[in-house]
């Protein structure tokens, strides 16, 4: 059977209606939803033929691990996806869990992060089995959870022996090749003033206006060390949270004095090939010139590392690689243009699960996934035409990787 055959079987209905059955998995990350979902999973798997089991964590924790063997002497390719969610906010006009479904879309939490990409590339696994394809290397199809805590689900996958010729994961990219993609990690900075009440201001050296010249600079920040101004484009430091007052303790009853203590708490970026340890050295290096601004201030940046939790590492695979030339011809024949590809933001200021499979075990893959410009708000969405023609993509991924024959 040839590739247009294979693809002309795929059940639009049915695809939309499996994506529907893991939205109505309330899902949460570190819940009892996330085991029940990766058990549906793990059942559908073994309703495919495929081998498949409920592989630990941590704790209650499991991830839901399957392979389709093939027949020998083919690449092997590994499907990667996280099956937790962040929970629901306010604002839905639809029910989160409902597996809601109208002409444009499918909606639901989650559904963008990352249900779609998980039930593409199972719906991509049955549509070729229905149709009898036999292949010559093994697919593998991992649905993690603990993405959302640095990626404890990969790495336990890692650890208990997953590994393939090349790797897809699947976060949302709007079916954009993302080949780059930048490390995470959170900091704190504490910026200590000198304390007078408000009638001897001259005197003060004051921490909240320190912070307040301090932020727009740490948000505009690059870091040095980039191999490339496409891997400088993926750097960014946000500060998210900034508390001022009186003292470590910051006391607030007593407006009236300048406040001496501010401690921020934020977030950074940085390429392959870049370090914490020298994005940390650039800031301090601001810091420095903010206490020369600033006379008597002192200023502390230290990384945050949350005990037991991994930090996302930073993914990078070359545009020539395999894995990337053949997800750009399965989307160039699918949409008749070519694929962007590149280190496209957002989505380079992802974390994801590909940094583990190429910082652990050096694999060659790629990020692409249905969803993304919907992702992370109130009826969360994933266009219907983005889903189909990611399961087409990655059917024809598949036969060209794996080998049909």
């Amino acid at each position: 059977m040839d590739r247009d055959a294979i693809l002309a079987r795929i059940d639009n209905r049915a695809s939309l209606d499996f994506l529907a059955q893991m939205v109505r998995h309330k899902s949460y990350s570190q819940t009892e939803g996330e085991r029940n979902l990766a058990a549906f999973m793990a059942e559908r798997m073994r309703t495919l033929g495929l081998e498949a089991a409920l592989q630990p964590v941590e704790g209650v924790r499991v991830n839901a691990i399957g392979r389709w063997r093939g027949t020998g002497g083919g690449k092997s390719l590994l499907f990667n996806g996280h099956l937790d969610t962040n929970p629901a906010t306010e604002g839905w006009t639809v029910d989160p869990w409902g597996g809601v479904i109208d002409d444009k879309f499918i909606y639901g939490i989650g559904v963008s992060n990352m249900k779609a990409g998980d039930a593409a590339y199972y719906c991509a696994v049955k549509t070729l089995i229905d149709a009898g394809v036999k292949l010559r290397g093994d697919v593998i199809l991992t649905y993690v959870v603990g993405e959302l805590q640095g990626g404890v689900g990969t790495l336990a996958a890692i650890r208990h022996g997953a590994k393939a010729d090349y790797f897809i994961n699947s976060e949302p990219t709007d079916l954009m090749a993302l080949t780059m993609h930048a490390a995470a990690f959170t900091f704190i900075i504490e910026l200590t003033g000198v304390t007078r009440h408000l009638s001897k201001r001259e005197e003060a050296v004051d921490a909240v206006v320190a912070a307040c010249d301090l932020i727009p600079r740490l948000n505009a920040m690059t870091f040095s060390g980039a191999a490339s101004d496409e891997h400088r484009a993926i750097n960014r430091v946000h500060v998210g949270v900034v508390h001022g007052a009186l003292g470590k303790e910051l006391h607030e009853w007593r407006p009236p004095q300048v406040a001496d203590f501010v401690r921020i708490k934020g977030s950074g970026r940085y390429a392959p090939g870049q370090t914490e340890t020298q994005a940390i050295a650039d800031m301090r290096r601001v810091l420095a010139d903010l206490e020369r601004r600033f006379p008597g201030l002192k200023a502390t940046v230290t990384p945050e590392h949350l005990a037991g939790r991994p930090i996302m590492p930073a993914f990078e695979v070359p545009r020539d690689s395999r894995i990337v030339r053949t997800m750009n011809a399965a989307y160039e024949r699918t949409r008749r243009h070519k694929q962007p590809t590149g280190a496209i933001t957002p989505p380079g200021f992802y974390g994801t699960d590909a940094g583990h499979f190429y910082s652990e075990l050096g694999m060659e893959g790629i990020v692409c996934g249905p969803g993304g410009r919907y992702n992370t708000m109130p009826d969360e969405r994933v266009d219907i035409p983005d889903y189909l023609d990611m399961i087409r993509i990655y059917i024809q991924a598949i036969l060209e990787i794996c080998e049909a024959h």
